[in-house]
């Protein structure tokens, strides 16, 4: 219900669901604040070899220009399943803002570039949606596998109980989804997305 109220008002009523990020972030930062500052003060560590070449950041701490460029350099297929929000320099730099928006980039060590981006969309009544996109170079890395295990981390690290959309259509993202966690199919949605809830190990 939450995941189609919310995709009601960011499709339609755009400055209804601006106002409601801003209150949602403000709330949550009441409920999470604490946690949330112990989150961005202690990197984030997971036992993976991938990890090794790769920094984990939060986007609040890269250029919004950087994020932006990230975007513009994938090609448009890229964007079929994934429209999570918009992809101008405002709303990143309101995103960036955003306490309940939980996202990181991994940027290459070697190159400084961004390979994948990653977020929980989080609500102050305890939910929180994840998402990510690799960089069309990083494919087939076992990236989006990783920074599922980074949002899985960071969300039950929070306390806070995770969900996902995955469209059927868009096998290596659903694979990536069941290759991090253990998923439960909560319900099929008429245009093919699979609402998934993320079980904690």
């Amino acid at each position: 219900m939450l995941y189609k109220i919310a995709h009601l008002l960011k499709d339609n009523l755009p400055w209804l669901w601006n106002m409601t990020e801003v209150l949602n972030s403000f709330f949550f930062s009441i409920r999470y604040g604490k946690k949330m500052n112990k989150l961005y003060s202690v990197p984030i560590v997971l036992d993976s070899e991938i990890l090794k070449d790769y920094l984990i950041i939060p986007i609040r701490n890269i250029s919004a220009a950087k994020i932006l460029a990230f975007f513009e350099a994938q090609p448009e297929e890229a964007f079929t399943f994934f429209h999570p929000h918009n992809f101008d320099l405002n709303t990143i730099k309101r995103l960036q803002h955003n306490n309940s928006f939980v996202a990181f980039v991994l940027v290459d060590r070697y190159n400084d570039q961004i390979a994948g981006y990653c977020f929980n969309r989080s609500f102050c009544n305890g939910k929180g949606f994840r998402g990510r996109m690799v960089d069309i170079n990083y494919r087939g890395k076992g990236l989006g596998t990783i920074m599922n295990k980074i949002l899985n981390e960071v969300g039950f690290g929070l306390g806070l109980q995770l969900y996902e959309t995955v469209n059927k259509k868009n096998v290596a993202s659903y694979k990536s989804a069941i290759s991090a966690s253990k998923v439960n199919v909560i319900e099929e949605m008429e245009d093919g997305d699979l609402l998934l809830e993320i079980l904690k190990d």
